[in-house]
């Protein structure tokens, strides 16, 4: 039975984490995270996320609620996610980071701390998404330079980053497939008169409207067709259900940062 401490307890992906927990064979809440004055510290943590009693109060102290677990499932914000890596650390537990917006330092922060524990980080949690991420990069390869390369992303109004970790995760596919360098290559939307496209250009668009979950299309356009793959998500659940099958994978792994490619032997 591995035993899991959920962050974020009372936000829309720490409560649908805890609902689905009670239906995940081999899976045991034993805490729950929330930040220190949250109206939810103190109150159970299944009767926060709806589901009836759990016996698990929700609290404000990681360090406190570690020694009970065997791994954090995390989506808060970067900031936070970075403080809980580090508490982990020190324990010697394993975490699943679902938090997006990591700036290239934190990213390189995170790889760093991998080496004392067990850090899963990915971009996606979607198994669908993680799959596109390996067909994308062999489409491209096929295609080759004649096809130019744009990817549309959507998400809900609240979503604080742009563009998405999965369209920049899409981005960093396509160039492998096609052997650039997305730091020199990626174009950021158009505005005003930008001339011609580049052949090398990878574009990356970000759209925000109402609830969407999100959606990304990759376009892959020649003169004459055009190619386009999409995955959509419409519930929260299949982010929280990758996020739990992650949760039973990683703490029987060596010490070491891994993401969803790893759990779904795509590498």
């Amino acid at each position: 039975m591995i035993r899991a401490l959920i962050t974020g307890a009372a936000g829309r992906m720490g409560g649908q984490i805890l609902r689905l927990a009670s239906e995940t064979p081999g899976l045991l809440v034993v805490g729950a995270l929330e930040r220190a004055g949250h109206p939810a510290v103190g109150r159970d943590a299944g009767e926060v996320a709806g589901v009836g009693t759990l016996g698990v109060p929700v609290t404000d102290d990681l360090a406190a609620a570690l020694p009970g677990a065997d791994v954090v499932i995390d989506f808060t914000s970067a900031t936070a996610s970075l403080d809980h890596v580090d508490a982990v650390c020190r324990a010697g537990k394993a975490i699943v980071i679902g938090s997006t917006g990591f700036s290239a330092d934190q990213r390189a922060s995170i790889q760093r701390r991998a080496a004392e524990a067990r850090v899963f980080l990915t971009a996606n949690m979607s198994v669908g998404v993680n799959v596109l991420l390996k067909v994308v990069a062999d489409v491209a390869r096929l295609l080759g330079d004649d096809y130019d390369v744009e990817i549309i992303e959507t998400h809900h109004r609240f979503k604080k980053d742009a563009p998405s970790g999965t369209a920049l995760a899409l981005a960093e596919s396509v160039a492998e497939g096609l052997g650039r360098d997305l730091s020199r290559d990626a174009v950021y939307g158009r505005q005003g008169l930008v001339g011609e496209r580049t052949p090398r250009e990878i574009g990356i668009h970000a759209v925000r409207a109402g609830d969407v979950v999100g959606d990304h299309t990759v376009i892959f356009g020649a003169l004459g067709e055009r190619v386009e793959i999409a995955h959509k998500a419409t519930s929260r659940e299949t982010f929280a259900r990758g996020a739990l099958r992650a949760a039973l994978w990683l703490p029987g792994q060596a010490k070491g940062l891994y993401d969803m490619r790893d759990v779904l032997g795509l590498r």
